[in-house]
């Protein structure tokens, strides 16, 4: 049996394990075996500058954290080596991304499940998840639907522009384009 030492030791771990995983918007179990010491310090590096926490817990360790935190699905998943990414800021996506692109590369490294704003989700989520375009594309994507008409709008004037030698038919243009949604706009005003 355990001296009251080292079980004070591993209820504090247990305990720092489930303020980062309430902490934390999301988070990968992985299989992290057959991974040399280069690729495995490449990969800390990779998953420190995204602000993901990694570290091999055991077992019994994630066992009781799972439980304290209700997380259900955890249990069959606790076999083997595990190794857990803990997301430190709201990026969902980085620990997934990173390392399901590490298990591309590496065949005995293996994602095992994840948990997302508090819910296990299995591992062709994380994967799903992994395969998404990050934060800064999505909102780079959404605010080039937003200014597209615009830019066309800009582009169809100055070709009109350029035909006329003084903008006179830009002008002519602009005011037939305004007589006729001028009916249209007092019609839906009745």
């Amino acid at each position: 049996m355990p001296n009251a030492k080292v079980l004070e030791e591993k209820k504090a771990l247990v305990t720092s394990l489930v303020e980062k995983i309430k902490n934390s918007p999301a988070g990968v179990l992985v299989d992290y075996k057959g991974i040399n010491v280069e690729d495995d310090t490449k990969l800390r590096r990779e998953l420190r500058a995204a602000g993901v926490d990694y570290a091999v817990v055991k077992n019994t360790l994630i066992r009781f954290a799972a439980k304290e935190l209700g997380f259900d699905g955890f249990e069959e998943h606790l076999s083997g080596t595990t190794a857990v990414a803990i997301s430190t800021t709201e990026d969902v996506i980085a620990p997934a991304k990173i390392l399901c692109d590490y298990a591309k590369t590496h065949e005995n490294f293996n994602v095992k499940v994840g948990f997302l704003e508090g819910a296990v989700i299995p591992a062709e989520e994380v994967k799903a998840l992994a395969a998404m375009p990050s934060k800064e594309v999505l909102i780079a994507q959404t605010l080039y639907s937003f200014n597209f008409p615009i830019m066309q709008l800009a582009i169809a004037l100055d070709a009109i522009a350029k035909k006329s030698e003084d903008g006179e038919a830009l002008v002519s243009t602009l005011v037939a384009a305004k007589e006729e949604a001028a009916p249209a706009e007092e019609a839906a005003a009745e």
